[in-house]
Protein backbone atom coordinates (compact mmCIF):
# COMPACT_ATOMS: atom_id res chain seq x y z
CA UNK A 1 0.00 0.00 0.00
CA UNK A 2 1.46 3.59 -1.02
CA UNK A 3 1.96 6.12 1.75
CA UNK A 4 0.66 9.14 1.11
CA UNK A 5 2.69 12.13 3.73
CA UNK A 6 2.28 15.89 3.55
CA UNK A 7 1.57 18.38 6.21
CA UNK A 8 -0.88 20.79 7.29
CA UNK A 9 -1.14 23.98 9.93
CA UNK A 10 -4.94 24.74 9.56
CA UNK A 11 -6.27 23.77 13.13
CA UNK A 12 -3.05 21.69 13.91
CA UNK A 13 -1.16 22.71 16.97
CA UNK A 14 1.63 20.24 17.66
CA UNK A 15 1.49 17.45 14.89
CA UNK A 16 1.80 18.93 11.39
CA UNK A 17 1.76 15.69 9.54
CA UNK A 18 -1.24 14.07 7.83
CA UNK A 19 -0.71 10.89 5.88
CA UNK A 20 -2.98 8.80 3.36
CA UNK A 21 -6.93 9.30 3.65
CA UNK A 22 -6.31 12.64 6.08
CA UNK A 23 -4.11 13.70 3.45
CA UNK A 24 -5.70 13.44 0.87
CA UNK A 25 -9.34 14.76 2.42
CA UNK A 26 -7.44 17.33 3.22
CA UNK A 27 -6.02 18.73 -0.11
CA UNK A 28 -9.23 18.07 -1.64
CA UNK A 29 -10.67 20.81 0.80
CA UNK A 30 -7.77 22.92 0.11
CA UNK A 31 -8.91 22.51 -3.82
CA UNK A 32 -12.31 23.69 -3.26
CA UNK A 33 -11.54 26.41 -1.15
CA UNK A 34 -8.57 28.06 -3.72
CA UNK A 35 -10.80 30.14 -6.30
CA UNK A 36 -10.07 28.78 -9.65
CA UNK A 37 -7.21 30.94 -10.95
CA UNK A 38 -5.84 32.22 -7.62
CA UNK A 39 -2.87 30.04 -7.62
CA UNK A 40 0.45 31.83 -9.16
CA UNK A 41 1.63 29.06 -12.30
CA UNK A 42 -1.62 27.06 -12.50
CA UNK A 43 -4.63 28.65 -13.89
CA UNK A 44 -6.81 25.68 -13.94
CA UNK A 45 -6.53 24.57 -10.18
CA UNK A 46 -9.10 25.48 -7.76
CA UNK A 47 -13.17 25.80 -7.89
CA UNK A 48 -14.95 27.83 -9.33
CA UNK A 49 -18.33 26.65 -7.32
CA UNK A 50 -18.48 29.67 -4.99
CA UNK A 51 -19.45 31.33 -8.56
CA UNK A 52 -22.63 29.17 -8.75
CA UNK A 53 -24.23 29.70 -4.77
CA UNK A 54 -25.60 33.08 -5.59
CA UNK A 55 -27.53 31.51 -9.19
CA UNK A 56 -31.18 30.31 -9.12
CA UNK A 57 -30.74 26.71 -8.19
CA UNK A 58 -32.02 25.03 -11.48
CA UNK A 59 -31.34 21.60 -12.94
CA UNK A 60 -28.41 23.39 -15.55
CA UNK A 61 -26.99 24.96 -11.85
CA UNK A 62 -27.00 21.70 -9.89
CA UNK A 63 -25.49 19.55 -13.73
CA UNK A 64 -22.77 22.60 -13.76
CA UNK A 65 -22.12 22.32 -9.73
CA UNK A 66 -21.70 18.35 -9.64
CA UNK A 67 -19.70 18.85 -13.28
CA UNK A 68 -17.54 21.15 -10.96
CA UNK A 69 -17.31 18.78 -8.13
CA UNK A 70 -15.97 15.99 -10.93
CA UNK A 71 -13.79 18.59 -12.52
CA UNK A 72 -11.77 19.45 -9.09
CA UNK A 73 -11.68 16.14 -7.52
CA UNK A 74 -10.75 14.81 -10.71
CA UNK A 75 -7.70 16.33 -10.54
CA UNK A 76 -6.03 14.62 -7.50
CA UNK A 77 -5.18 10.95 -9.21
CA UNK A 78 -5.12 9.34 -5.53
CA UNK A 79 -9.16 9.19 -5.25
CA UNK A 80 -11.79 8.74 -7.60
CA UNK A 81 -15.50 10.38 -7.34
CA UNK A 82 -18.57 7.52 -7.71
CA UNK A 83 -21.37 10.03 -6.80
CA UNK A 84 -21.76 13.50 -6.23
CA UNK A 85 -25.20 14.40 -4.60
CA UNK A 86 -26.25 18.28 -4.21
CA UNK A 87 -28.83 19.63 -1.05
CA UNK A 88 -29.27 23.52 -1.48
CA UNK A 89 -29.33 24.68 2.14
CA UNK A 90 -30.72 28.33 3.44
CA UNK A 91 -27.12 29.76 4.05
CA UNK A 92 -25.12 27.81 1.36
CA UNK A 93 -25.31 24.33 -0.39
CA UNK A 94 -23.98 20.93 0.83
CA UNK A 95 -22.45 18.58 -1.30
CA UNK A 96 -22.20 14.59 -0.79
CA UNK A 97 -19.53 12.60 -2.37
CA UNK A 98 -19.03 9.31 -2.73
CA UNK A 99 -15.06 8.93 -3.16
CA UNK A 100 -12.89 5.84 -2.83
CA UNK A 101 -8.92 6.05 -2.46
CA UNK A 102 -7.08 4.51 -4.99
CA UNK A 103 -5.02 2.38 -2.69
CA UNK A 104 -7.99 1.11 -0.50
CA UNK A 105 -11.22 -0.49 -1.28
CA UNK A 106 -13.36 1.26 1.04
CA UNK A 107 -15.90 3.68 -0.21
CA UNK A 108 -16.63 6.99 1.66
CA UNK A 109 -19.09 9.38 1.69
CA UNK A 110 -17.58 13.19 2.31
CA UNK A 111 -19.93 16.21 3.55
CA UNK A 112 -19.05 19.26 2.04
CA UNK A 113 -20.59 22.46 3.15
CA UNK A 114 -19.97 25.57 0.88
CA UNK A 115 -20.77 28.31 2.74
CA UNK A 116 -22.34 31.96 1.23
CA UNK A 117 -21.14 33.98 3.99
CA UNK A 118 -17.84 32.79 4.78
CA UNK A 119 -17.08 31.83 1.31
CA UNK A 120 -15.49 28.66 2.10
CA UNK A 121 -15.90 25.22 1.97
CA UNK A 122 -15.51 22.54 5.12
CA UNK A 123 -16.30 19.66 6.18
CA UNK A 124 -19.57 17.99 8.07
Amino acid sequence: MTTFIGYNTINQFKKFTLVDRDLIKRDLLNAFNIRQGELVGRPAYGSAIFDFLFEPQTLETEIAMKNEIQRVAGGDPRLTVANVYTYPQENGILFELQIQIVSSSNAEILSIFFDQETRRASYI
